[in-house]
């Protein structure tokens, strides 16, 4: 019987270990099509207390909040983010960036700073890789090594494989507050001054063509969503995104995301079809999220529409 040293580095790697090895049991034990049959409540119950009963059966003496924490993370593994789960649920978190198993950084307010928090080994990340593409509907493999996808909550997530990523697997989330921010928050923070917030109110209120630039997290999206706050009700507007980020309240809303190639190659619609696409959809306003290819020449030729 061996026992685990709560708190030492020896006795997190234990565990860590002690959780790889239970969460494939789970994978290899459970039947997930005929899971289908069960309510998610039903089925996390059970799984809640198949984790439990595997803890119980190791050859090792866990201490009661060592138990409760492994069957949570256990849990975090089926349903959750795994060893990120706590960094997705920190409102204070905007960027986490996992540069392979043994190194993951976040970006709080503005300040990129080390976690200490690892993945178990490559096979581990690539499990929890594999996951979250597979919840938005993508695929990641040698063949099609980089994936840009949405998660459920909103959140923007970006991945890349080797043979591409030579150090290993490497994802980044960013991630969205709740909280709407508004023009007023802006000038609040010092972002910009008061009068450069009223021109560009004017600008979307006087249907102006509007071109929001700047580099990676400089928060051209937050920016783009106060801005649209001010497009009259009564317009019907069309976006078109790669990865839907804005967050528009008008009424009529119509929002295009791009598709990916099938694995025949076939079926991809770029940014370019949809604007084109947009335009016969009698659009008031077109807001584009992202151009960095052709659609910019469509995009043009639309501002002059």
């Amino acid at each position: 019987m061996v026992t685990v040293a709560d708190g030492s580095s020896a006795g997190n790697t234990d565990l860590i270990r002690l959780k790889t090895e239970l969460h494939r049991q789970i994978i290899d034990l459970v039947d997930f099509s005929r899971a289908e049959a069960l309510t998610e409540a039903e089925l996390r119950a059970q799984l809640k207390a198949l984790a439990e009963y595997l803890c119980a059966r190791q050859p090792v003496t866990l201490s009661e909040p060592q138990r409760e924490r492994l069957v949570l993370e256990l849990m975090d593994e089926i349903y959750g983010f795994g060893p990120i789960e706590s960094l997705m649920v920190d409102p204070a978190v905007s960027d986490i960036l996992i540069n392979g198993p043994d190194r993951v950084l976040v970006e709080r307010r503005g300040v990129l700073e080390e976690t200490g928090i690892r993945f178990a080994d490559s096979q581990h990340l690539m499990q929890f890789i594999h996951r979250l593409v597979g919840r938005a509907g993508r695929r990641i493999d040698e063949s099609s090594p980089m994936v840009d996808a949405r998660l459920p909550d909103g959140s923007r997530f970006n991945a890349i494989i080797p043979p591409l990523s030579l150090g290993g697997a490497t994802v980044s989330i960013r991630r969205f507050g709740n909280q709407r921010i508004q023009m007023e928050n802006l000038v609040q923070f010092g972002t910009m001054a008061p009068t450069m917030a009223d021109f560009l109110v004017l600008a979307v209120q006087g249907r102006m063509n509007v071109i929001v630039s700047g580099g990676t997290g400089a928060g051209k999206t937050t920016l783009l969503n106060c801005m649209s706050r001010y497009i009259s009700d009564s317009q019907r507007v069309v976006t078109i995104e790669e990865t839907a980020e804005l967050n528009l309240q008008q009424r009529d809303v119509v929002s295009l995301e791009t598709r990916l190639p099938n694995l025949e190659g076939r079926g991809a619609v770029t940014q370019r079809d949809l604007l084109r696409n947009a335009l016969r959809m009698r659009p008031d306003r077109i807001i584009v999220g992202e151009a960095r290819g052709s659609e910019v020449l469509e995009m043009l030729q639309a501002m002059n529409t």
